[in-house]
């Protein structure tokens, strides 16, 4: 056991899950913005493939 590991606790109020936000909540469900997403990822895919063949 490391020296570290002695002093952390499982259930300690530092390992509390990440609350997403109003703005992140928002983003997740506007169809708008994953469409936007949606494109922007399929455009870096198609420039890797290409990059490959």
């Amino acid at each position: 056991m490391n020296e570290i590991e002695k002093y952390v606790k499982p259930y300690d109020n530092n390992f509390t899950t990440m609350v997403p936000t109003n703005f992140v909540i928002k983003m997740r469900t506007c169809k708008i913005w994953q469409l936007i997403r949606f494109i922007m990822i399929n455009i870096k895919m198609l420039i890797v493939v290409r990059k490959s063949h």
